[in-house]
């Protein structure tokens, strides 16, 4: 299972409910945990922990406030796609056997994922982190 941490948080690119018009900063990073966790626990072996550091995160779209609505909106765009930055160090049997810093993103973003079909939050910086275990772990945990 991953460990996963944030290297100061507060000053991401777009990770945060600013003007009202997603989630809070907190319930953001809850969200990107638990992807984390549910992916590299499809991927990795029992053996194996993945130790992750986001970095940085800048979220599909950008925010209107007060656009429509008393608490704003977020508009996604192709010209807006979501960025995930992290560091990662993979542990095997007690020792380190791949370690490295990654830059997810996308800009086909849209024809590449659909949120109809998602549950829960975070749709698209989901399907980047599910694309990035996929290449990273070709095999789930089951078949190795």
């Amino acid at each position: 299972m991953p460990i996963v941490r944030y290297a100061d948080p507060d000053r991401f690119t777009d990770a945060e409910n600013r003007f009202g018009s997603g989630q809070p900063l907190r319930v953001t990073l809850a969200e990107l945990t638990r992807i984390f966790r549910d992916l590299g626990t499809a991927r990795l072996r029992p053996d194996e922990r993945l130790d992750i550091i986001v970095l940085d995160v800048d979220l599909a779209g950008f925010e209107r406030p007060g656009f429509a609505t008393p608490t704003g909106l977020r508009v996604v765009t192709d010209a807006t796609p979501p960025r995930i930055r992290f560091a990662y160090v993979l542990h095997r049997g007690g020792r380190i056997v791949a370690q490295g810093e990654d830059t997810v993103t996308d800009i086909n973003f849209l024809l590449t994922s659909n949120p109809r079909f998602s549950i829960g939050s975070l749709y698209y910086e989901r399907q980047l982190l599910r694309d990035w275990f996929a290449r990273r772990f070709p095999e789930p945990a089951g078949r190795r």
